[in-house]
């Protein structure tokens, strides 16, 4: 089904409204949602909005959830998330935190007792966008195991951070499994097999069958290190932040999990870049490093995808039609108006 960006995103907002999210944050959530799509990041796109709202009426999640402050030292600051969705509270993490490094150098600022959050990459745009360093980190449900191990410990344990330009922002976002398990949900949807050595099934032999993985488990990227740097981010998250590690955590791709609350734990940091430069020429590296990069052949982290500023309301969005029917569905449940041709 042919659609925009712009009528998506009217679309999502619409239907997180009628579940009983406040305007502001719906319009925000529905942003990364449909942002996420139009990167090519469907994984943490469209095809999430019904279990969000299969979350929202299963009373897994609150929809009016708002942030509650728990800390607030000036540099550093904690909220609680209130169970409810975590793209809008990240968002605002990521909004604090950036204006707190501008005044301290630095700040971190946590949300814990919240939700999925999509693609991290997003988060660190008002930390960039303010020539700021940023840093975000995620937990989710326990999908990875330690090396050499049989059950599930870690989540995806996704990071992401964002480097100011110019010549452009460089913005690393990964997943610290072999690939994304949003990813796994797209190869379920579509009927196609996984890539070898991405997966393995509930006894921990290695699968290409999504369905399988989706009740399995996911390899740690580049293995016994992959899994190290998933410790890590879990220690940053369900560690230090909480309320949950990611054993505890709800599956929400799980069948009968949507009335549960997830409790998951995100992590903001943010860095000027001014206050941390020896000898004043930061500026000049920065783009200096872009540049060998590119000349030995190589590119930047997220250049080969479209920022959040380069894509208007008015640019094309395909939608699979088993996704846009269900879209469709929930819009006329919410009384919202479908997109045109739809």
């Amino acid at each position: 089904m042919e659609t925009t960006v712009g009528a998506m995103k009217q679309l999502v907002a619409a239907v997180l409204g009628a579940a009983g999210m406040p305007e502001r944050y719906a319009q925000r959530t529905a942003w990364a949602i449909v942002v996420a799509e139009a990167q090519g990041r469907g994984s943490h796109g469209l095809l999430r909005v019904p279990f969000y709202v299969d979350r929202f009426e299963a009373g897994g999640a609150d929809p009016a959830a708002e942030l509650r402050m728990v800390t607030d030292t000036g540099p550093a600051v904690a909220y609680d998330g209130g169970n409810g969705l975590g793209h809008w509270q990240v968002w605002e993490a990521a909004v604090t935190a950036a204006a707190r490094a501008e005044r301290f150098g630095i700040a971190a600022v946590s949300v814990g007792n919240s939700g999925h959050c999509g693609a991290l990459g997003l988060y660190v745009m008002p930390m960039v966008e303010r020539r700021l360093f940023g840093l975000v980190f995620s937990n989710g449900p326990a999908v990875m195991p330690p090396w050499g191990g049989h059950a599930p410990v870690l989540s995806t344990s996704p990071l992401a951070m964002g480097m100011p330009g110019p010549p452009r922002p460089a913005v690393v976002d990964l997943a610290t499994t072999s690939v994304a398990r949003g990813k796994i949900a797209e190869a379920a949807a579509a009927g196609t097999e996984l890539s070898e050595g991405w997966a393995f099934d509930e006894s921990g032999v290695p699968t290409t069958d999504p369905a399988a993985a989706l009740r399995g488990m996911l390899a740690p990227m580049g293995g016994a290190k992959g899994f190290s740097v998933a410790f890590l981010v879990e220690a940053l998250t369900g560690g230090l932040v909480g309320p949950n590690l990611a054993g505890d955590i709800a599956d929400p791709l799980a069948a009968g999990s949507a009335g549960s609350p997830q409790r998951i734990a995100h992590l903001v940091v943010a860095l000027d870049p001014v206050r941390f430069d020896v000898d004043g020429h930061g500026a000049d590296r920065r783009p200096l490093l872009a540049r060998r990069i590119e000349a030995a052949g190589g590119r930047l982290p997220g250049a080969g995808r479209r920022s959040p500023g380069e894509i208007s309301d008015a640019d094309p969005l395909t939608v699979a039609d088993p996704l846009a029917a269900r879209l469709a569905d929930l819009a006329d449940a919410a009384g919202a108006g479908r997109p045109p041709g739809w």
